[in-house]
This record gives C-alpha cells, sequence and structure tokens, in this order.
C-alpha cells in the first residue's frame, strides 16, 4: 500500500504531498491522521525552514472529507468538528511554525478549500478550481472557511462561493486575491518550491516568529493588532546591535542587486 502522505526535504525545503490520487486525495481518517504526522515531522526538523504542500497528481489538491468514509463509520461526520490537530488538518498545518505553501495542483473542494485556506501563501497551476459545498452537502463548515473566506475576499464574493457551491477559477481566484499567483501546470512544483527556498535563505527563528505576528495580529481588532506589533517588535527590537545591522547590510545590498 502507497505511503498516503510523501515528505521529501531538500535544501531546506519540505515538499508534502497528499498522496490518494485515485480518491482525489480525499481526507479519510487515515490520511489525515498521517498528515498530522508530517506536518510535526518537518516542524520538528531544524534542516527544514519552509514547507510545500500539494496533492499528488493533476485532478485535485484534495477534494475535502471522504465522504464515502463518513457514511459509513458510526460518528464519522465528528470529523468536521474535530478541534485535535490528530484529526483537524487545518490545525495539522497552522500547528506548523514554518512557512507552509500551498501549491494548488488541481480542485480544492469544500474541506480541501479549508486546508488551502491554512496555507500561508497560495500558488495555483493553471487548472486549480475552488469550491465550497458545504450547502450542498447540508453540513457546516467547521474547519474556518465562513470565517476566513470572507476576510479574504470579501464577505459578498466569499457568500457568492458558498451559497451557490460553484467552482472558482484560478484565473479568478488571483483577481479576487485568493492566491498570490497562477503558473502553468508544469511549473507548479518548480514555482512553489523557489519561493519556498527564498524563504528559506532568511533566518528560521526570525521567520517563525514573524508568522506568528502576523498571524496573531490577523485575528485581532486593527488597534489592537497594532497595539501587538509594538510590544513585539520593541522588545525584539531592543536586542538588535548595531553591529548586527551591519554584519547583514552587506549581504541584503548584494541580493537586492541580484534580484
Amino acid at each position: 500500500m502507497s505511503e498516503l502522505v510523501l515528505v521529501e526535504i531538500a535544501e531546506g525545503v519540505a515538499t508534502v504531498t497528499l498522496n490518494r490520487p485515485e480518491a482525489m486525495n480525499a481526507l479519510s481518517l487515515a490520511l489525515r491522521h498521517a498528515l498530522h504526522d508530517a506536518m510535526r515531522r518537518v516542524d520538528a526538523d531544524d534542516t527544514v525552514r519552509a514547507v510545500v504542500l500539494t496533492g499528488a497528481g493533476t485532478r485535485a489538491f484534495t477534494a475535502g472529507l471522504d465522504l464515502k468514509e463518513l457514511g459509513s463509520v458510526a460518528g464519522g461526520l465528528g470529523a468536521a468538528n474535530a478541534t485535535d490537530a490528530t484529526d483537524n488538518p487545518v490545525k495539522a498545518i497552522e500547528s506548523c511554525r514554518k512557512p507552509v505553501i500551498g501549491a494548488i495542483n488541481g480542485v480544492a473542494i469544500t474541506g480541501g478549500f479549508e486546508v488551502a485556506l491554512a496555507c500561508d501563501i497560495l500558488i495555483a497551476s493553471d487548472n486549480a478550481r475552488f469550491a465550497d459545498t458545504h450547502a450542498r452537502v447540508g453540513v457546516m463548515p467547521g474547519w474556518g472557511l465562513s470565517q476566513k473566506l470572507s476576510r479574504l475576499i470579501g464577505i459578498s464574493r466569499a457568500k457568492e462561493l458558498s451559497f451557490s457551491g460553484n467552482f472558482l477559477d484560478a484565473a479568478t481566484a488571483e483577481r479576487w486575491g485568493l492566491v498570490n499567483r497562477v503558473v502553468p501546470a508544469g511549473e507548479l512544483l518548480p514555482a512553489a518550491r523557489k519561493l519556498a527556498a527564498d524563504i528559506a535563505s532568511a533566518d528560521a527563528d526570525f521567520i517563525a516568529g514573524y508568522k506568528k505576528l502576523i498571524d496573531d495580529g490577523f485575528a485581532l481588532p486593527f488597534g489592537e493588532a497594532l497595539a501587538l506589533e509594538h510590544r513585539i517588535s520593541s522588545a525584539a527590537n531592543a536586542r538588535v546591535t548595531p553591529e548586527a545591522v551591519e554584519a547583514r547590510r552587506a549581504a541584503v545590498q548584494a541580493r537586492g542587486r541580484a534580484q
């Protein structure tokens, strides 16, 4: 039997692949547990500085919860409201302190859409599509979609997607600000890994702290978020010496000239 989640680590970047292409990478209980284990592994590995999350094949990033499994297992629907990271893939991804780039290689449907939204950055192939079919299935979202989507693309657009269950193509997703960029399917992983490598070249502890600051602030009212930044920034910057700034200045300038 094939591994349900593949992990490949090279040059500071971990590529985590949901590996059930025959089932559109649907999030079975076993796959959710395997993803949790994979995210814990890459989070604990000091050689990993950034993560790329994608799906096997070209049809699907992930089609969301495995509805066949849910319909055949007593209490299976509880997975939609699971709060433990071992059973909730969104929690598993968000628990990773390292930046996670979602490389959306196909459809991201319902729970799969929620998994995509758990990533820090999204790059989509030109055949990627997004859909929220909660209203069609009759299951309320429990992994954050009802609150995250409207904050990303606006409440009216979020309602359009969630109430209709219609698919959103990659080009429109980019125009609406849901994904950072769209690339040809054959260039998806190279593009995601290149960005991950750029991130991996920065100080890992600083990036982890910066990610936490952005995420914590995003969950607060704007004024409180600014106060949080001031508090964290003041404490961190008090420890930065002029010598440290000077030591990094030349490297920053050289990188800027090379870009």
